[in-house]
């Protein structure tokens, strides 16, 4: 069976990002081969983090010593199991296991690891070579968002130390990061982070359907398409472009048939104002308007979603569904996001 594109590589450390036992010998000394290994993964976009039994402060400190300490997000640094540790980064990370590599030295890890997590990619230290040109871990484009992916998690690191320290109500909270919202027709260079989009995004994808980036050009040109991209930026920084809409543009009805948000904002509430955005396009246009959900076992929220915002179901077959929204009453988009679309944006260049 075909893997799915790796997200995420987490590395043990003793024997495997170097030779030696840290809290035995003397000294410790970089694999090289891994050293290179990091750092391309880290260009090609793809997250990397350490699962290792080992004193935390001083692991830590070695990996500082030797440059890479930025490389590596919630690190899991102590005596529980390799399987506990992978757990809790993907929980971090808000990514799917099914989507993780482990690299370790010793059988009795992995195998553990792979008892626990049957779909993680379990790969032993000493059979490095080649690992690079495997096809999980190299994606179809390399994007922007792909070049600063780690530097943007590590500001949503930011954002939710600030978020822990918070007293209030979220919508207090959600305020203060000053969020502004863009949304606009896709461009030619956005297509493909669309492209890297759907593949990527299962939890927050109404239908679970991917395009290439040539269909995805197709549709941009079309008459009867609309693909809207969504962009978000706070006072911590730039997210990158996190949402996706595909709209069939029928005579007298729209479909969605796609929706999609990076579960990197799963909790920023910015679904509901690309939701409305559509609901205003398609009443200013006079026409009906359904959306197709097709289940994909993760993506119940986004079902939660269209209810939610006022749609109801008019069809459904197995694990298909369309809804039907009146345009009635289009909810309001929250206080705490300015949203800037294409009209807006062309008045700030004027």
């Amino acid at each position: 069976m075909e893997r799915k594109a790796i997200k995420c590589v987490v590395w043990d450390l003793d024997h495997t990002v170097w030779h030696g036992v840290l809290l035995e010998d003397e000294t410790v000394t970089l694999r090289p081969e891994v050293v290179e290994i990091i750092k391309t993964l880290d260009q090609r976009g793809i997250l990397q983090s350490i699962a290792s039994k080992n004193e935390h402060t001083r692991a830590m400190e070695q990996l500082t010593e030797f440059g890479l300490a930025d490389y590596f997000l919630y690190p899991q640094i102590h005596w529980n199991s390799k399987a506990t540790m992978l757990a809790e980064i993907a929980k971090e990370l808000n990514i799917a296991l099914d989507t993780f590599a482990f690299v370790d030295d010793q059988p009795f890890e992995r195998e553990e690891v792979n008892f626990s997590h049957a779909d993680v990619l379990c790969i032993d230290a000493a059979e490095l070579d080649g690992l690079l040109e495997r096809a999980e871990m190299n994606p179809r484009f390399i994007t922007d968002e792909s070049k600063i992916r780690r530097q943007m998690y590590r500001s949503d690191l930011n954002r939710k130390q600030a978020e822990r320290g918070f007293v209030g109500p979220q919508d207090e909270f959600l305020a203060t990061l000053e969020m502004v919202l863009t949304i606009a027709p896709a461009e030619e260079e956005d297509l493909q982070r669309a492209e890297e989009l759907t593949m990527r995004t299962n939890q927050l994808n109404t239908t679970g359907y991917t395009y290439s980036y040539d269909e995805l050009d197709q549709f941009r040109r079309s008459d009867q398409h609309r693909l809207w991209v969504a962009g978000l930026d706070d006072k911590y920084g730039a997210y990158g472009k996190i949402g996706l809409a595909l709209v069939e543009c029928r005579e007298e009805v729209w479909v969605i048939k796609l929706l999609l948000m990076s579960c990197r904002v799963m909790s920023r509430g910015v679904g509901s104002v690309l939701m409305n955005h559509i609901m205003r396009q398609a009443k200013e246009a006079g026409v009906r308007l359904v959306a197709e959900f097709k289940s994909n076992n993760r993506n119940r929220m986004m079902y939660v979603s269209y209810k939610f915002a006022g749609f109801r179901e008019v069809e459904q077959q197995e694990d298909w569904v369309l809804f039907e929204h009146d345009l009635q009453q289009i909810p309001t988009d929250p206080q705490y996001v300015v949203l800037l679309t294409e009209r807006e944006v062309e008045k700030e260049r004027v």
